[in-house]
């Protein structure tokens, strides 16, 4: 996106901040919330950690500061701006991540016991707003490539099918990008949901940069979403914990997603988070193209240089040639180690304890790093000098490869809700085939169920599963976190 000389002037201000800093120098006597009373009784660890100023400021539910579940000033003009900048109808500000914006998204949609079309390698955050809905998922298996030993995007071909086999589906709830910066032809699916009456539902957490360079691939608004969930903190200039959910044309009711998000969303929330999505916007107001268009340039030369590296890959916008995978988001450089013979997690511990290098995330063949509008020359440079230092040393290692292929979506033996409220009880991991999940089990991150509640477990995804927690992949959802049992639905 290029500068637009026609955005109003109003895009140079933070309204949110203007109105902390405006309560902070009124001088008012606090007799209010929170506890440490504008950092007058804040530890100073405390103090150090959000600094003397930002104690002052860090205050809510005056006169001044709005409302986030019914705004009629700062919170409001700051949200129009960033529908305006985003080219949405509507932004909606979420300070508990873009897991509650999905959740949200959900809830504005669908109702319990609608159907909802959705890719197997969703994040976990798919699944809990199905749960709380009380919808009723279709899982589309998303294209496999063998060589990363990753999945990608959906295939039209099999939304089409699925839709087909479902004409009663209110929605198709969507990944795009995934976590590795793959996307698809999103305006070819849009216009054939559309067709059919469904909305576009869509995880963007890794794309509210995609607006901002024509080097990327579109953001999924202007492709002809119904509503995408960012996470401006994931990939742009805000605190953790913040994102935007945006809303676009006439089949998504604003009331209806202003209740959802009032529902889900805490009735104190703090100013600090609201004021530093107010100021990212800002930030890509002022600059973004140029720091957007830097951080693709910086990726795309630092995934060449990777590949003049023995033993590594980088694969790019020209490798990705198929139905369920067209595009890339350059910035996501994911580096590819079969060849240099060793795992991800294994790879991931000696670039962060011995040469302090910190990657996004590691799977069995990969680890993904994140070129953002932050970096410059520097750091690449020294990323890049890591991973020549782990090629020399691994390289006469033989290529690598896992016994267990990503499993097929599993039969679905009970709605999600049904699974999650249902009486459970603990198996041995070994003796779970043929039961019904009774909790989610992901590698984290990305985040994705291996199992869901609901889903019928297959021998498949348990020797997956086993596989990835040899190769020391975190494990997150299951009770017994040393997966010596699995939670099953209770048989009557």
């Amino acid at each position: 996106m290029k500068k637009d000389r026609s955005i109003q002037s109003n895009q140079l201000r933070a309204p949110i901040a203007e109105a902390m800093q405006a309560y902070a120098r009124d001088g008012a006597l606090a007799f209010h919330t929170p506890g440490h009373k504008q950092g007058l009784g804040a530890h100073p660890l405390l103090k150090n950690l959000i600094t003397e100023e930002g104690l002052r400021e860090e205050v809510s539910l005056m006169e001044e500061l709005d409302d986030l579940h019914e705004p009629t000033m700062c919170i409001r003009e700051a949200q129009e701006l960033a529908a305006e900048l985003y080219g949405a109808d509507a932004a909606y500000f979420m300070i508990n991540g873009t897991s509650g914006a999905i959740h949200t998204m959900l809830m504005a949609a669908l109702r319990p016991g609608d159907t909802v079309l959705v890719p197997r390698n969703a994040h976990r955050s798919m699944i809990g707003g199905i749960i709380l809905v009380g919808a009723k998922p279709v899982f589309i298996q998303p294209e496999i490539d063998e060589r990363l030993g990753i999945a990608m995007g959906l295939r039209l071909s099999d939304i089409r099918r699925a839709i087909a086999e479902h004409p009663e589906a209110k929605a198709l709830a969507l990944v795009y990008p995934t976590y590795y910066g793959v996307t698809v032809d999103l305006s070819a699916i849009a216009d054939e949901l559309h067709a059919h009456g469904m909305l576009l539902l869509v995880d963007e957490a890794h794309g509210p940069h995609l607006k901002f360079s024509d080097k990327l691939p579109p953001q999924a608004i202007d492709a002809g979403a119904d509503m995408a969930a960012q996470s401006t903190h994931k990939i742009v200039g805000s605190l953790t914990q913040t994102s935007m959910l945006l809303v676009k044309g006439p089949r998504v009711r604003a009331e209806r997603v202003r209740q959802a998000a009032s529902l889900l969303q805490s009735t104190s929330p703090n100013q600090l988070l609201l004021a530093s999505l107010d100021i990212a916007r800002l930030q890509l107001a002022e600059d973004g193209a140029e720091k957007v268009g830097r951080a693709v340039k910086l990726a795309e030369k630092l995934r060449q240089d990777i590949n003049r590296i023995d033993g590594l890959w980088s694969f790019g916008a020209d490798y990705l040639q198929t139905e369920g995978a067209s595009g890339l988001d350059l910035t996501k450089v994911t580096v590819s180690l079969r060849e240099l013979g060793i795992s991800g997690p294994q790879a991931e511990e000696v670039l962060r304890h011995e040469y302090k290098i910190q990657c996004e995330l590691s799977d069995a063949y990969n680890l993904l790093f994140i070129i953002s509008y932050a970096d410059t020359e520097h750091e690449t440079a020294v990323l890049l000098e890591a991973l020549k230092k782990l090629s020399a040393r691994f390289s006469a290692g033989e290529r690598f490869s896992v016994p267990a292929k990503l499993p097929a979506v599993p039969e679905l033996g009970m709605t999600p809700r049904e699974a999650f409220f249902a009486a459970y009880e603990q198996v041995p991991f070994d003796r779970a085939a043929g039961r019904i999940a009774a909790e989610q089990l992901m590698f984290y991150p990305p985040g994705i169920p291996i199992l869901a509640p609901g889903d019928r477990i297959d021998p498949s995804s348990l020797a997956y599963i086993r596989a990835m927690q040899q190769l020391g992949l975190k494990v997150v959802g299951p009770q017994d976190t040393n997966l010596e049992t699995l939670k099953v639905v209770k048989e009557s």
